[in-house]
């Protein structure tokens, strides 16, 4: 087997991890219990990791990253609004 097709397939199941939590944030609309740490480490390391799977031109690694960095950022995206939701009332 391709190391790429191996790639392919780790980076489908590594695309799904935070689809479950976007999902329920989602619909919760409640980043209470969210951590906020975790998503910008997450974002940071994602954003590297696609940074180095352009330089390697890895097309496993770049798509992967960019679907997780995706739902990375729609995470930051609803933790700040709805944490400025609570805080305004």
């Amino acid at each position: 087997m391709n190391s790429e097709v191996i790639g392919i397939i780790a980076g489908a199941f590594s695309c799904t991890t935070f689809l479950p939590q976007v999902i329920k944030t989602w619909k919760s609309k409640s980043t209470k219990d969210v951590s906020l740490t975790m998503f910008l480490i997450a974002t940071l390391g994602t954003t590297l990791w696609l940074i180095y799977g352009i330089m390697i031109d890895s097309f496993s690694i770049i798509a992967t990253n960019i679907v997780v960095l995706f739902f990375s950022i729609t995470m930051l995206f609803l933790i700040f609004r709805n944490r400025e939701k609570t805080e305004r009332g």
